[in-house]
């Protein structure tokens, strides 16, 4: 049996070097490439010809908009509305290439700490950005509330700096692990397909389920990982003790 953890491989497709860091090109770039290209490509589509009564195209962007709003208007509320730009290109990118990654010869870069890690600590610290330009200092309140006793600062303050750092962590660990195992195990499937020869209908019929469930749990993934994000920027912009 081939192994399953093969396809998480990354691999240089051009090797470039720089003062002696590796910023070489990989396939799990070209996959974040391909999906920036897809959703640009399918939403100037989609709206190049807007009307008062919508194409299937516009409709469907509509429907992704009005989504992306209910997420922001639960979370955030009607203040939410001016960081719609960054949260709607957030659940765009991860659903996108989530839904790519189940494509044969494909990469899951959301399969990848480094990948997801990184883009859960540029969330931390946009949240940290947009709370002091919201709130000032008075941000920094969230690492010790107001009518707490002075002499328990040395014990609240780690606490709640421990706290903000393992809200990209969930956040990260969350998404990889989902889309980790999902694709281990049609990886698995895919093996026995060939090796049960005339028998591989059953893993092949098994195989068919999980891409539909995995189909779910990609738009799920992208779903809680973009709710999650408005919350945690939520409390970071919010004003109330």
């Amino acid at each position: 049996m081939e192994n399953p953890l093969e396809q998480f491989e990354i691999k240089k497709l051009v090797d470039l070097k720089f003062n002696g860091f590796d910023i070489s090109f990989t396939n799990s770039a070209l996959c974040m490439l391909i999906t920036v290209l897809v959703i640009f490509i399918s939403l100037s589509l989609c709206l190049r010809k807007s009307s008062i009564i919508p194409t299937m195209g516009q409709a469907f962007s509509e429907a992704v908009y009005d989504f992306v709003m209910n997420i922001i208007g639960e979370t955030m509320g009607k203040e939410g509305a001016k960081y719609f730009s960054l949260i709607f290109t957030l659940f765009t990118f991860l659903a996108v290439g989530n839904i790519l990654g189940l494509f044969p010869y494909s990469f899951t870069f959301t399969s990848h700490i480094a990948a997801v890690g990184t883009l859960s600590f540029f969330f931390l610290i946009v949240n940290a950005i947009f709370g002091i330009k919201r709130r000032g200092l008075e941000y920094f309140r969230n690492f010790f509330p107001k009518g707490l006793p002075i002499v328990m600062a040395p014990l609240i303050i780690p606490i709640e700096i421990i706290s903000l750092l393992a809200k990209p962590f969930s956040l990260t660990i969350r998404l990889v692990v989902n889309m980790s195992v999902g694709h281990i195990i049609l990886k698995v499937l895919g093996t026995f397909i060939l090796t049960m020869k005339i028998f591989g209908f059953i893993p092949l019929i098994a195989d068919m389920c999980i891409i539909m469930f995995e189909l779910f749990v990609t738009l799920l993934q992208a779903y809680i990982y973009t709710t999650l994000s408005c919350v945690y920027l939520s409390q970071s912009i919010s004003e109330e003790e």
